[in-house]
């Protein structure tokens, strides 16, 4: 099947939407208890997904525009610097060479938000001065989440002090694993507290989680507990983002959202690396949830080799040859 519709976007994009932020319910264990997973069912609809949707030439072109406007571009490696930070900072402000979004028709073309550690905040603010790209850093002792909790409450607040708009934290993935959701609502709803007004992205680390149930109870807790996105993964896990794992957190926003009236943002991270694999996650989000979740204030990808892959295949719609993919670092 064939789609030939194209996302929301105009030759200027638009400014971020700002819906209501979720400010979460008391923990409904009957409803969480619930909650299952047909994980057969859900791997069948998943593979289906790649050939189902289909979209080719300037289509294909308004398609991979959005994907970058809904883009966390990331760097979160222990030699980061302050150059790199800043280099990242300029790709996130001029994404695609302006030759290739001239043609395409799409001025002010920008990722939806920088991520970075703690550490290197106050440079990506510093970099960013004057644009409207927001700065998202990763909190609460990242990747592992293991470090005693007040020092990931101060490491949250620091984070925001620092000028961090929005903070991806971790959830101790224990507490999904023995089933103790009051603990993982009560750590949810203080780190949300302590984000202020930061918007607050949870990550589960889905690839830890051992099963689908689990990741979709998670998911759910999370969202009574306030937090504006689920997000799945570190990027530093075996297995980060899958189209399974996709599917079973954003039906789980859907019913958050058909229950309460909220809608929770979704994130994938880890492992999304080319321009067709974004298409697919863009048409399952269409197609799950509509066009509302199309929007930077509702869905990222959390990404950093994914831009360059975007950005070759833009070049090729333009001039219809590829590129060397050293032509394209980001940063």
């Amino acid at each position: 099947m064939q789609t030939t519709a194209t996302p929301t976007m105009t030759t200027t994009q638009l400014p971020q939407v700002q819906h209501q932020r979720n400010e979460g319910m008391p923990l409904d264990l009957d409803w969480v208890m619930a909650v299952q997973a047909n994980t057969s069912a859900i791997e069948r609809r998943a593979k289906t997904l790649p050939g189902r949707r289909s979209v080719k030439k300037d289509f294909q072109a308004a398609w991979l525009c959005k994907a970058i406007s809904l883009m966390d571009l990331t760097t979160l490696s222990g030699d980061d610097s302050e150059g790199r930070v800043r280099r990242l900072c300029a790709k996130a402000r001029q994404p695609v060479a302006q030759p290739i979004l001239e043609a395409l028709g799409m001025g002010g073309l920008t990722t939806g938000a920088i991520c970075v550690y703690h550490d290197m905040v106050p440079t990506a603010v510093d970099a960013l001065a004057g644009s409207s790209i927001p700065v998202a850093a990763v909190s609460t002792g990242f990747p592992a989440g293991l470090s005693p909790f007040h020092l990931r409450i101060a490491e949250i607040k620091e984070s925001v002090a620092a000028g961090a708009e929005e903070i991806d934290i971790v959830i101790s993935r224990r507490h999904a694993l023995t089933g103790n959701w009051q603990a993982l609502y009560d750590e949810m709803k203080e780190m949300r507290a302590a984000c202020g007004e930061a918007h607050v992205k949870a990550i589960l680390a889905t690839g830890e989680l051992g099963t689908l149930r689990n990741v979709a109870r998670a998911s759910l807790v999370c969202m009574m507990a306030g937090t504006d996105f689920i997000k799945t993964s570190t990027g530093k896990e075996p297995v980060n983002a899958t189209l399974p794992v996709t599917l079973t957190m954003i039906r789980a926003i859907r019913d958050y959202q058909d229950r309460t009236g909220i809608k929770v943002g979704y994130k994938p991270a880890g492992g999304i690396s080319k321009a067709k694999d974004a298409l697919v996650y863009l048409a399952m989000i269409k197609d799950e949830l509509g066009d509302a979740w199309l929007q930077p204030d509702l869905f990222r990808f959390g990404a950093s080799s994914l831009l360059g892959d975007i950005e070759r295949q833009l070049e090729h719609h333009v001039t219809g040859a590829y590129s060397a993919s050293w032509r394209h670092a980001i940063g």
